[in-house]
Formats: C-alpha cells, structure tokens, sequence
C-alpha cells in the first residue's frame, strides 16, 4: 500500500490507515533516511494509539516505554547500535516478543534479529513537506 502526503497535517490519516493496514500486527519496522520524519510520524501514531505522554525519539536511551489506551508501546532508535550485541544487552526478546506494540526506527541495524512477522513502513522524501509512505506485511 502506498500513502503520498503533501503536508504533516495529514499524519493523522496516515496513522489510521496503517493500523487498519496492520489488521492487528503489532510489530513495526520503520525506514527511512535521515531527517525522512519516522520519529515525526511515530509520535503521530502513538497519539492514535492513545498514548498521552510526551513521545520523543530514543535515540540515546534506545527504548522508551510509553501506556496508552491499547497497552504498552515499546518505541526504539537503533541508529546509534554498535553492534548487535548492544540489543541482547537490553534484552530486545523481552520487549519483541512480549505482545506489545514495538516501533523500531533505523530496523536494519538489528534485521537479524526482527520476527517473522511484522509490518514495514519505509517513508521516502518527496519533497520539501511531502512524504511517500509505502506499507508492506512481512512474513
């Protein structure tokens, strides 16, 4: 499924459309280069989710943990990963496989070790304000 924007106004919209795409999943993989807006758009869809909290990226902490309405909401930023071993280190198995959403951001970093199934959101910059989403079930 492929979802264009033209302005952040209308993430809200493209949150909606992803968790019906997701049909359930709560497993999500998001791609994008630098500055594509996925710690953007994730705050966006957290706020669908319910959560009230203050979302921000976890780009020094590598996980943060936020309460909504649907549970708990594991939000990731693997950019900063060394290695492989750092994600056994804060004990990844628990949190992926805990039934819980889990949103990665920079997911290649640990590709390996990413379930079967899941959803990948790779967001591609079009334009100054404007974005292509493309939705993929993987598994």
């Amino acid at each position: 499924m492929n979802i264009t924007i033209n302005n952040p106004s209308e993430l809200s919209s493209v949150a909606d459309q992803l968790l019906y795409f997701a049909n359930g999943e709560k497993f999500f993989a998001f791609y994008g280069e630098m500055a594509a807006g996925k710690t953007t758009f994730i705050k966006t869809f957290c706020a669908t989710l319910g959560v009230k909290q203050v979302v921000s990226s976890p780009t020094f902490s590598i996980v943060n943990e936020y309460e909504s309405a649907n549970g708990l909401i594991y939000h990731f930023d693997f950019y900063r990963l060394k290695n492989i071993q750092e994600a056994f280190d804060i004990g990844y198995e628990e949190y992926f496989y805990s039934g819980n959403y889990c949103l990665i951001e920079w997911p290649q970093k640990v590709e390996e070790l990413l379930p079967e199934k899941y959803i990948k959101v790779e967001i591609e910059i079009t334009g100054e304000n404007s974005r292509q989403f493309r939705l993929l079930k993987v598994g």
